[in-house]
């Protein structure tokens, strides 16, 4: 799996720039399981609703502590579907839907019909 990094790099901050992995280079089975997650699919509807990259990580209302929701954005950029670029000492996020949708058609529209 190619590994191609986003736009946004480190802003001085002491951690590493998020990888992210192209939609173009997940396979289906990866999609399917980095959206049937509740929490994953929670954040993917919020970030369907808001504009680009005004999400925090923090922002999010999950039942889940840091360590696990950074996780869950891991699984997210790892299947192309989320993309996050660090400003300041904040990470900020952006719902790749257009990538996506090329690649899975249909996929990301079926899954934010249901929220």
């Amino acid at each position: 799996m190619t590994q191609r990094t986003g736009s946004g790099g480190s802003t001085g901050s002491h951690r590493a720039a998020p990888e992210h992995t192209h939609p173009d280079d997940v396979p289906v089975g990866t999609a399917l399981a980095a959206l049937a997650d509740p929490v994953r699919l929670t954040l993917v509807r919020e970030l369907a609703g808001s504009a680009d990259w005004t999400r925090t990580c923090g922002s999010f209302d999950v039942p889940v502590g840091k360590a696990a929701l950074s996780h869950h954005f891991a699984v997210l950029r790892g299947a192309g579907v989320v993309e996050q670029r660090d400003e300041g000492p904040k990470r900020v996020n952006r719902l790749r839907r257009d990538e996506f949708s090329a690649r899975f058609p249909g996929l990301l529209e079926l899954v934010l019909r249901d929220a």
